[in-house]
């Protein structure tokens, strides 16, 4: 075991940096619902480990049951592809700008047969959605990020996503936040 996993925080109460973050997702953990997430920031910054954090208080000790799994995905261009996923019973995480031009398919399969399976039971609470964390979001191209916005709003009743990154700004907006009025700026 890796030193940095070994003493990495386990709860959202061990968060220390960031006290208002920590506080909203405790509120959204504590009512078992969690929109679609970004964390964002540099690396070494701790996106993964509140990501963690967060699954942890939702679904409890079981997301630490972690996998290593290889998937072959054939693309329609019949050329296979082999991607790996860390996976537990209630999430799936993987990195799909790995998969080069063909991110958007591995995005679009994954997210797909997860929303497709039968809800989760975690203990007493019944959890209508399983998570899929995606790694470098800012490295998809404009055709996976496309595709992976419109899987999201399809699929949001039995999926919610993660999305981690370390620019922002290479994010693509959504249409409805390109409709919004910006801000004025005040004058000085």
């Amino acid at each position: 075991m890796l030193w940095v996993d070994k003493y990495r925080p386990k709860a959202l109460s061990a968060l220390t940096f960031h006290d208002d973050l920590t506080q909203r997702l405790t509120s959204m953990s504590s009512d078992s619902e969690i929109p679609h997430l970004l964390f964002y920031g540099p690396t070494g910054s701790g996106k993964k480990t509140r990501a963690t954090s967060l699954l942890r208080s939702v679904f409890g000790p079981a997301v630490d049951k972690l996998r290593l799994d290889s998937r072959t995905f054939t693309t329609p261009s019949k050329r296979t592809l082999t991607i790996n996923l860390i996976t537990s019973a209630f999430h799936i995480e993987l990195t799909p700008s790995d998969a080069g031009i063909y991110d958007r398919y591995v995005v679009n399969e994954v997210i797909k047969e997860m929303a497709s399976h039968s809800t989760i039971n975690a203990g007493a609470a019944k959890v209508a959605f399983k998570v899929v964390v995606l790694n470098d979001v800012d490295r998809l191209s404009k055709q996976a990020q496309a595709g992976l916005r419109r899987t999201m709003e399809k699929y949001t009743s039995s999926c919610r996503l993660i999305l981690l990154c370390s620019n922002q700004s290479k994010v693509r907006e959504t249409r409805r936040d390109k409709d919004k009025p910006r801000a004025a700026k005040p004058a000085l």
